[in-house]
């Protein structure tokens, strides 16, 4: 899945930009996933962010202390709300501390940019330049750098892909040091198993173990033989 985060401080202008980068992306072809992290509960008035958010999307949601979308009690990670979505790219406005996909940076100057881990930004939005950061307000243009360069990785922190964790991974990829390839939890590890059409991601450890118990239950069944293995149920 592609996926971007909109990051800034409070009335930055987060909102704005995701919902403007949303309809650039639908203009070219992909249908889109709006995410809102609130830490103050969410408002359903028509004048509110979430009205307006679906009039820019093809799927909402939302994850705050309060509750989320879909009605579930407490906040619920990125992680839990990522097999819900059946949208080809995915828009997070807000979420600084959220390390698993790369991010458009909102601030005015150097020091703000700090605090919004610039090394996972692929673009900042805006008329200053941040470091070595492009800033441009030309929406299109940040919609077309956010489909190349977008991503999420699963979060599962399991360091088979050699770093600490997935914000290693990340910002290795943003740098382009790495790819989504490099992810051990998204390969699958010989096996892949879908729910619902969505591809669970699977750490080495419990990928391993699926794989063993499985072969090890079909080797008692007659007829069976060394080969690969194709199972579907609903």
């Amino acid at each position: 899945m592609r996926a971007v985060a909109i990051v800034g401080f409070k009335k930055s202008g987060k909102t704005t930009l995701a919902l403007e980068l949303a309809e650039e992306l639908r203009k070219l072809g992909q249908s889109v996933t709006l995410v809102k992290h609130s830490h103050h509960g969410f408002d359903e008035r028509v004048e509110s962010d979430t009205a307006r958010f679906r009039e820019h999307a093809d799927m909402v949601m939302g994850f705050s202390p309060g509750g989320s979308f879909v009605s579930w009690p407490g906040e619920l990670g990125m992680a839990d709300l990522l097999p819900l979505v059946r949208t080809d790219f995915l828009v997070l406005e807000g979420g600084k501390g959220i390390g698993v996909m790369p991010r458009i940076v909102i601030a005015g100057d150097d020091a703000t940019a700090a605090e919004l881990d610039p090394e996972l930004a692929l673009a900042a939005y805006g008329d200053t330049p941040l470091d070595d950061l492009m800033a441009t307000r030309d929406v299109a243009g940040l919609a077309r750098i956010a489909l190349r360069g977008g991503f999420a990785l699963p979060g599962l922190d399991c360091g088979a892909c050699g770093r600490e964790n997935c914000h290693g991974l990340a910002t290795a990829i943003v740098a382009g040091e790495a790819t989504t390839d490099d992810c051990a939890a998204l390969n699958g590890g010989g096996i892949s198993v879908r729910v619902n059409g969505q591809t669970l991601p699977l750490n080495p450890f419990v990928a391993g173990i699926l794989k063993s118990g499985i072969r090890g239950m079909l080797s008692a069944l007659k007829g069976y033989a060394p080969g690969p293995v194709d199972i579907r149920f609903d």
